[in-house]
């Protein structure tokens, strides 16, 4: 597991990472996610050696990270940082073999990753060649070629269709399945809702939420219900203790103070015809953003 424990980080007397701290683990995807400037690229680098902190560590398992602990991590800048005028294949193969593959494996290795990433009929084209969107293909296969214990990946989806989108979700799902921590920023956050595991928001160089998808959908959710039903639910609005939010006809978004109240409504709306849906409505990550940057 890697664990970042009370980062901090200043430029020109400006604190831009004050005790940040959390856990990305293996086996999981991460979804690291705030606006421009919030800090998540600094915190990255951090991670990687890149750059220096001035307080807090970074521990893989347990122990401080070594040379040889950051030789296991896949990495992909926002930027891009492929050589142009190298072929695509030739790129990824010699990248494999700077981490002690032999031509053959690097070779099969890369063929396979690339292929998977849908740039099989790319292989003998220059990289400056490729649409930005396949060049995002090439940085991320970059990233993985040697199989890495721990991803950390910069607005990986940035420049992708939606296609392109599933493509690259899909590896990064199956890297997860096979043990990898992988820690990925986006500001496309129904990307991140649909992907992550666990969810980490930071706003102005500090985190202000932290935990799985599931528990911080728990935690700012409101008792706010969907209806459906084929008799018309306008009694609704009279209902002692019900807010509605929205309504036509036999529909009706509402929030209630209290379960009871729900199940109140239920049993009303049983009685007034028949109910095709009762449910509760979580959060969406871009409302739960919103309320904890706020």
């Amino acid at each position: 597991m890697l664990t970042l424990t009370g980062l901090t980080k200043s430029y020109g007397g400006r604190r831009v990472l004050d005790d940040v701290s959390f856990d990305v683990k293996p086996g999981r995807l991460t979804g690291f996610v705030g606006g421009n400037g919030a800090g998540k690229t600094t915190t990255m680098r951090i991670v990687l050696g890149v750059l220096g902190d001035e307080g807090g560590t970074v521990t893989l398992d347990g122990s401080p990270i070594t040379r040889a602990d950051r030789r296991r991590f896949g990495y992909m800048p926002e930027e891009r940082g492929l050589y142009p005028k190298m072929k695509v294949l030739e790129q990824i193969v010699y990248l494999a073999r700077l981490h002690g593959y032999s031509k053959t494996d690097a070779t099969t290795r890369a063929r396979a990753l690339l292929e998977q990433l849908g740039l099989g009929e790319r292989l003998e084209d220059n990289v400056e060649t490729l649409s930005l969107g396949n060049q995002q293909r090439a940085q991320i296969a970059a990233a993985l070629v040697h199989e890495p214990q721990v991803l950390i990946l910069d607005e990986p989806f940035s420049g992708l269709d939606p296609l392109a989108v599933d493509v690259v979700a899909g590896v990064l799902q199956e890297r997860a399945a096979q043990g990898a921590a992988v820690l990925f920023s986006s500001h496309q956050l129904d990307v991140v809702e649909r992907l992550c595991d666990d969810l980490v928001i930071i706003a102005g160089g500090t985190i202000r939420a932290a935990g799985t998808r599931d528990a911080l959908r728990a935690q700012h959710s409101t008792r706010r219900y969907e209806l459906i039903s084929t008799g018309d639910v306008g009694w609704l609005r009279e209902e002692p203790g019900v807010r509605v939010e929205n309504f036509d006809g036999g529909y009706a978004l509402f929030e209630t103070d209290d379960e009871p109240t729900a199940q109140r409504v239920l049993r009303r709306a049983v009685e007034h015809g028949d109910v095709a849906s009762f449910a509760p409505q979580h959060p969406s990550l871009a409302q739960i953003f919103k309320e904890v940057i706020q």
